[in-house]
């Protein structure tokens, strides 16, 4: 199996249970893939973990049921996995810059974490000309600078 097909059938997988109890390893195992390389894999494809999209999503999502719903605070909190009020505060507040109590009581602006969708994209078959010419040598002055694939 591909990895663009691994990846996309991992985030229909996240989306059809973001209010489960979901894992890396059940993730993996649902895409038929180890769940070292499918962490690895995927956080080298997306530029984040797979903990963090999750948290993102569940995070984003529950900021629009707050809008959208009477439900109760710690409600939402369980329904994606909080397992107390004070750490759902605490995420939700690092992600949106706002406490959850304050999405009800002012008009604030939330953030939204859509969810990945793949596009495949091919780039080149186009005619260039070109000359290759021989040149003497010379000097080359740049900034070195070491970024990692995984986060």
């Amino acid at each position: 199996m591909e990895w663009m097909a691994i990846i996309g059938d991992s985030v229909q997988y996240i989306e059809d249970h973001i209010t489960e109890d979901i894992s890396a390893e059940n993730i993996a195992k649902a895409v038929g893939v180890s769940p070292f390389y499918f962490q690895k894999g995927f956080a080298m494809l997306c530029g984040f973990s797979v903990a963090e999209y999750i948290r993102n999503r569940r995070l984003a999502l529950a900021g629009n049921d707050l809008l959208i719903t009477d439900d109760k605070v710690i409600d939402i909190a369980m329904k994606y996995g909080y397992d107390s009020p004070d750490s759902f505060t605490k995420a939700f507040t690092r992600f949106h810059g706002v406490s959850p109590s304050s999405v009800r009581k002012d008009e604030v602006l939330l953030k939204t974490f859509a969810p990945l969708k793949l596009k495949i994209s091919l780039e080149g078959g186009y005619l260039m000309d070109y000359k290759i010419i021989k040149k003497d040598a010379f000097t080359v002055i740049a900034n070195a600078k070491t970024f990692p694939f995984i986060k």
